[in-house]
């Protein structure tokens, strides 16, 4: 290559000067910046993958605004691994550029056109009898569901109107509010949901503070003194409810109870609280839904439903099938007294009806709760919590022919929308159904292999510390107990805890992409926290009324949400437990058209680098093209590194006892000694923090007492087999490799290859904590996929009980801990140098889910001796089976 060549004549030069070195360095500095970028955006892109393959299970559910995200990104992180090659290897890569033309126009969207964003012609405000399906960009899902429920199927519903999307980017751009939020947006982190608080603030207090335009104004107090001709109402005025109708809501995503209602509004009060329902866009839990669903800010946009306020009798919730056991094909209606919230927000158990999907429905089941208090709406234009009256308390609330009509309504709107409906209606003081709104109900649930742990039957061993209550979302989880019992908790929830909540509580889904499992003392399965739950996948537990006394912070549980139990510690027979879950996207169209993207993303078909055919023209996918250039990257810097080495001019070996054959390339400050024309160094000759600190951790002298690991026959075969089916040029390459590590005082970039397995460790820690980071990635082994998978969980689980952000999926390992001092973070390079040698090999030794809980545990113990007895006896185990 040219810029190898140029170093070459370099080197062969008789004459070095003083500048050689600084040349050199500065050369190496530029084509690594290279790498840097190339290896961040290759770690973007395997999760990616890793994403898609998960959200391919059919479990989790998203919408275009995902897949089209997903696209983007894609193609962006890939153009600059191309971008990075072409300057590392000082050549273009054309045929790459055309590989990646080709699979951007199949992974683009299909419909490439979004809305016009110019206003001129859009209306402000539509009345309801001209709304249909079609309306769903200008109104929003649950204006334009409303609008084809009165329109096409003449059923009763709210009269009303949308405040249109036209109506929000106008109240928008009057208030020049666009540049404030697209500015904020940058400062949203999901992981750091501090960030999330104070972007939430301020965009708040902007619209708060800011004026609807008088057009505006104009257009909705006329829209609204229409309303009350129809109503044929002159001298009263008409209190209304406002609810939130974003585009994407009550659609594909749920959105349930992150946006604002507020019911029972009069009129001079109504552009007020619209101005707060546009502010709930940005509140706190619904930027993080955003942020998890991957919709980005300039899809964030807002309608309003303004409709008639029904002063109900009787209001609740409506699934048209079970929600967390689908196989049960049956109408669930919860009710309640009063308004409609006391039974979303779970405040108030409600009576419970279950129907037959027969036509007509017949009514199989129903349980009458206790319900001491409802909402009601004032005269004065509020709503209020009063007790039920004496005589109600253990009242049903619905009749049997009331249960039957409202599943017949149910039916219809299946029958027409397609999918499962999740519903709410009321019924008024004259005894009339009033659809609120419909929306796709998403299912989950869990099939277990009842041979292995028959249903109802607790397992023995661990102390059981409750059961009972509602599964919301069935699945196990276990991790230590935290408490939330405000914004601030929500905030400061660490990756891999139990929540614990007093109230099922919508604003808890900040927290979810990081809880293990939710358990809560009151809560219902119709609430929007349970809908929420069954969207994240999370096991939940609702309506345990005394979790909150009972479970201690900090205590370890695993949460059963299949059979309703709480247990402490690790219970690895759940955990591990043979169960499946059941799909709730498979048949939905963003699905299709995630696979339709997937199969020009996730695919490998260029495997061998050693192959004739490992050449940009036959790569197929975004990840070959990633192989690609990862193979040919590392070849640069290993090129450049190895040349430096023989000429010892850059790098310098370290003279440790360590299982791998280690160079240091100091770009400045990493080493207390010049290492110009050194052959070699040791370790207490390293300055650089983080480099010192992972150092200490590999040559913990317990590790070194710890002498050859023990044998497990199995897995040497595992081993010696892998070594035969592997090329042969390919199998003795992996042994011997060099591994590097490019330092300065405060940096680090591990690169090591030891065996059959490769890790890369970057990190910066320095005296500002912002600036800190660890991420660790590690990946391959010498045995079969199973071994080297369960000592990925492994290195997983360790890596989160030592306070990383880590994930696993199949032999690959990636953790992120930041934002911490030098001293934290010092203190965790040294447990990951423990770490990397205490795994050497270790897949090999991986021959059951067992040994990993004993490996975790040794581990976390500092106890690196291994236990041979344990092998012995799997081996025994082994040969007693095939023979």
């Amino acid at each position: 290559m040219m810029f190898i060549k140029k170093l070459r004549t370099f080197f062969s030069s008789r004459e070095r000067n003083h500048h050689s070195r600084q040349q050199l360095m500065a050369a190496f500095q530029d084509k690594y910046e290279n790498f840097q970028t190339l290896l961040a955006s290759n770690t973007e892109l395997l999760e990616i993958i890793s994403d898609i393959e998960k959200k391919l299970e059919g479990q989790t559910v998203f919408g275009t605004s995902y897949l089209d995200a997903l696209s983007t990104r894609t193609i962006f992180h890939t153009a600059r691994m191309v971008r990075c090659l072409e300057n590392m290897s000082g050549k273009p890569y054309p045929a790459l550029d055309k590989k990646l033309t080709d699979i951007f126009n199949h992974i683009k969207p299909e419909t490439a056109t979004r809305e016009s964003k110019t206003l001129v012609g859009e209306p402000l405000v539509l009345p309801y009898h001209k709304i249909r399906r079609e309306s769903v960009q200008r109104v929003g899902a649950k204006n334009a569901n409303v609008g084809e429920i009165k329109n096409a199927l003449g059923l009763p519903t709210p009269n009303g109107f949308a405040i249109t999307t036209a109506a929000f980017k106008h109240f928008i751009q009057s208030n020049h509010l666009a540049d404030t939020i697209l500015r904020m947006k940058r400062k949203a982190d999901l992981i750091e949901t501090e960030t999330i608080l104070e972007v939430s603030q301020t965009i708040q207090q902007c619209i708060l503070s800011a004026s609807v335009p008088d057009d505006l104004v104009q257009e909705i107090m006329d829209a609204h003194a229409h309303l009350m001709q129809e109503l044929n109402v002159r001298d009263t005025p008409v209190n209304v409810s406002l609810r939130s109708s974003a585009l994407g809501e009550d659609s594909t995503l749920s959105f349930a109870g992150q946006y604002l209602t507020v019911l029972n509004v009069p009129p001079q009060r109504i552009v007020e609280d619209y101005r707060r329902i546009i502010a709930s866009l940005f509140a706190p839990h619904a930027i993080a839904y955003r942020l998890h669903m991957a919709i980005t800010f300039e899809d964030a946009v807002m309608a309003v439903a303004c409709q008639e306020m029904i002063d109900a009798s009787v209001s609740g919730v409506m699934f048209t099938r079970n929600p967390v056991n689908p196989a049960e094909n049956r109408i669930l209606i919860d009710a309640v007294w009063g308004l409609g919230p006391f039974a979303v927000d779970g405040i108030v158990p409600p009576d419970t009806y279950i129907l037959s999907k027969d036509r007509p429905p017949r009514l199989l089941s129903a349980t009458t709760a206790v319900k001491d208090k409802q909402l009601i709406a004032s005269a004065d234009g509020q709503v209020m919590a009063v007790p039920v009256p004496a005589e109600r308390l253990n009242q049903p609330c619905l009749t049997e022919s009331q249960a039957c009509l409202l599943a017949d309504i149910g039916l219809r709107l299946e029958s027409y929308f397609g999918p499962p409906q999740d519903v709410e209606w009321a019924i008024d003081p004259r005894g009339r159904i009033v659809i609120l709104q419909s929306r796709p109900l998403r299912l989950h649930g869990a099939e277990t292999n009842h041979r292995k742990r028959p249903p109802g039957k607790p397992v023995t061993g661990y102390p059981l510390l409750m059961e009972g209550g509602e599964i919301a979302c069935t699945g196990i989880g276990s991790g230590p107990v935290f408490h939330v019992t405000g914004q601030a908790d929500v905030a400061a929830f660490p990756d891999g805890a139990v929540l614990v909540s007093p109230l099922a509580s919508s604003e808890l889904v900040m927290a979810m992409p990081k809880a293990k499992a939710i358990v809560t003392d009151l809560g219902h399965i119709s609430g929007h926290m349970a809908s929420l739950s069954r969207e994240y996948m999370i096991p939940t537990i609702l309506n345990l009324k005394h979790a909150t006394t009972t479970l201690e912070t900090g205590v370890e549980v695993t949460v059963d949400a299949i059979t309703g139990r709480i247990y402490q510690g690790r219970v690895p027979e759940l955990i591990n437990a043979d169960y499946s879950l059941i799909g709730v996207m498979v048949d939905t169209p963003a699905y299709q058209d995630l696979r339709r993207r997937a199969s020009s993303i996730v695919p490998l078909h260029l495997t061998d680098p050693k192959s004739q055919n490992f050449k940009p023209e036959n790569c197929r996918t975004i990840h070959d093209i990633m192989r690609f250039i990862h193979e040919k990257a590392y070849a640069e810097i290993f090129q450049l590194g190895d040349l430096v080495t023989d000429r010892g001019r850059l790098s310098v070996r370290l003279n440790a006892p360590l299982p791998l054959d280690l160079y240091v390339i100091d770009l400045g400050g990493g080493l207390g000694v010049d290492a110009t024309h050194r052959r070699s160094i040791s370790a207490d000759q390293v300055t650089s923090t983080p480099f010192a600190a992972l150092l200490s951790g590999m040559l913990n002298d317990d590790l070194r007492s710890c002498g050859p690991r023990p044998i497990n026959i199995g897995g040497f075969f595992s081993v010696m087999t892998r070594q035969m089916l592997e090329p042969p040029n390919l199998a003795m390459e992996r042994f011997g490799d060099r591994s590097y590590a490019i330092i300065s005082d405060r940096y680090m970039n591990f690169s090591s290859r030891i065996g059959y397995h490769y890790s890369v460790l970057d990190s910066y820690c320095g005296q500002t904590r912002a600036k800190n980071y660890i991420n660790f990635q590690f990946k391959g082994g010498a045995a079969d996929d199973i071994r080297r998978s369960r000592r990925a969980r492994m290195i997983e689980r360790v890596l989160s009980s030592l306070g990383f952000l880590s994930s696993s999926t199949g032999d690959r390992v990636t953790a992120r801990i930041a934002k911490q001092s030098a001293e934290v973070l010092t203190e965790k390079l040294d447990r990951v140098g423990r770490l990397l040698i205490f795994t050497r090999q270790m897949d090999m030794l991986m021959h059951s889910d067992a040994i990993v809980e004993d490996m975790i545990d040794a581990f976390l113990k500092g106890n690196y001796q291994l236990r041979s007895d344990l092998l012995d006896a799997a081996d025994g185990e082994r040969i007693a089976r095939e023979s």
